[in-house]
């Protein structure tokens, strides 16, 4: 597979809001770092990258993508299904366009399908 190099974008588990959506900090972190963990496992070279605010989303992605080619970049599903962070999701897409193009682009619909979303598109 040649390491294919995959990034995850997502809300920092401490700024979510578990009142509205359930869980805990610890626990989100612990499915996110389960799936990355099984993508390193069959061979892909995975980053965790957290937005913690709409103001500074774009600037993650120019960070990230500045410093490694990704093949694949996920933004995760706390991001697009949230209807109160709609402009926080069009400003990663268009980040992702525009400074990684070459990327494919994948979502998943929760923490726990995120490898089934990385293997649709590589």
């Amino acid at each position: 597979m040649d390491n294919k190099k995959v990034a995850l974008f997502g809300w920092h588990p401490d700024v979510v809001n578990f009142e509205k959506w359930g869980g805990s900090p610890e626990k989100l972190r612990a499915m996110l770092e389960s799936e990355q963990a099984k993508l390193n496992s069959e061979g892909y070279a995975t980053d965790i990258l957290y937005i913690r605010d709409g103001d500074s989303a774009y600037q993650t992605v120019a960070d990230a993508v500045a410093e490694t080619t990704y093949d694949c970049i996920l933004i995760g599903a706390g991001v697009r299904r949230d209807e109160e962070h709609f402009l926080v999701f069009e400003k990663l897409v268009n980040a992702v366009h525009e400074l990684a193009p070459h990327a494919k682009i994948c979502f998943n619909s929760n923490p726990m399908d995120t490898v089934e979303a990385v293997k649709r598109w590589i």
